[in-house]
């Protein structure tokens, strides 16, 4: 696209709002990477946002000042050496854009020692399956900093959100994958989640919630259940870059879409290596053939931009989306794409 994505959606009538929570309650370190949840038939919208326990200094432009450890450095308290992760749920107030009433997630039933840099559920999605409520993210595992996807049941009510289940899902491929992130759950088939976009891959994983009481932590499989590579009829799409998890995949107008994101990786003239994030949205249709994509994306056109959530307007007609992304792991943001964006960058079928 030429322009960020917010300009554009500025230009047609779209909104951005920064979701914000009290710094009394945080302390006052980044807020990033949040994920909106959209509870059917209804106008109830929920965020997690993830609060970081460090400032990111991110050294954009030509990249000739950056600190002595490269352009990219993790500024973390002096006593605490780790990268640590807290969630927190909030309400959304549709009438003001604003988050109200944060509970930050109690994990204590399972907390330990950290077992790497890495602390916490990172990029956590939320989703209801079957009458309960789940986030989902990453958690980086010792000695190695190994990478598994979590499926956290909590409990929410006015005043708390617990976790109540933890279940460490296992890839399809088997334990030596090194690190698994940013699967994509599918908001109407339980347990379902694209684990690839190009081409598409969808596993189901296996979770008993009878299993949830005694012990309450677990490490369940997943299988493939449907693989592009599997099916004659589709093709690798001609994308340069590998398009990865970002939101949860939901339906709409009669089509899955997710957004997607892209890592462009590049050395600067100090030979350091660092990134530039894209973004696009994918439709398939129910039978998981593509059907439409847009072109890749910045959203305020920095280098490091994550995308957690995609919920549907109240407006179904004409309404368009809401999405969620975080800024340089300091700033979340909720941005309304109007239908009329959506049909604009992607090519959808005629009725």
């Amino acid at each position: 696209m030429k322009d960020s994505l917010v300009s554009q959606i500025l230009e047609k009538g779209g909104r951005i709002e920064p979701l914000i929570i009290d710094s009394d309650k945080t302390g006052g370190v980044g807020l990033c990477n949040p994920s909106l949840w959209h509870k059917p038939d209804t106008t109830k919208y929920l965020v997690n946002v993830r609060e970081v326990s460090y400032y990111l200094h991110h050294c954009e432009g030509d990249q000739k000042y950056q600190t002595p450890w490269g352009p990219l450095n993790y500024v973390r308290p002096d006593h605490d050496p780790h990268l640590r992760t807290q969630n927190w749920m909030c309400d959304f107030n549709l009438r003001n854009q604003k988050l109200t009433n944060p509970r930050k997630i109690d994990t204590s039933e399972f907390e330990k020692e950290p077992e790497w840099d890495f602390v916490g559920l990172e990029d956590a999605r939320i989703v209801e399956w079957e009458g309960a409520m789940y986030v989902t993210g990453v958690r980086r595992f010792a000695p190695d900093g190994k990478g598994r996807m979590v499926l956290s049941e909590i409990e929410i009510d006015n005043k708390t959100v617990k976790e109540v289940g933890r279940y460490v899902m296992l890839p399809p491929e088997g334990e030596e994958h090194y690190c698994e992130k940013n699967w994509m759950p599918i908001l109407d088939r339980p347990f379902h989640f694209v684990k690839w976009a190009n081409p598409i891959e969808v596993i189901k994983v296996d979770i008993n919630r009878k299993w949830k009481k005694n012990p309450k932590k677990y490490r369940v499989p997943s299988q493939f259940v449907y693989r592009g590579n599997d099916d004659p009829n589709v093709e690798k799409l001609p994308f340069q870059l590998d398009p990865r998890g970002s939101s949860q995949v939901i339906p709409y107008n009669g089509y899955y879409m997710a957004v997607v994101h892209e890592c462009d990786y590049w050395h600067n003239e100090k030979n350091d290596r660092d990134a530039h994030y894209y973004h696009r949205f994918m439709v398939w249709d129910k039978d998981w053939q593509i059907v439409t994509y847009s072109d890749p994306f910045k959203f305020m056109d920095g280098r490091i931009e994550f995308c957690c959530g995609m919920a549907q307007h109240p407006d179904e007609e004409h309404g368009g989306v809401y999405v969620t992304f975080g800024f340089q792991d300091n700033t979340a943001y909720k941005i309304h794409v109007p239908k009329q964006v959506l049909e604009e960058i992607m090519e959808f079928p005629k009725e």
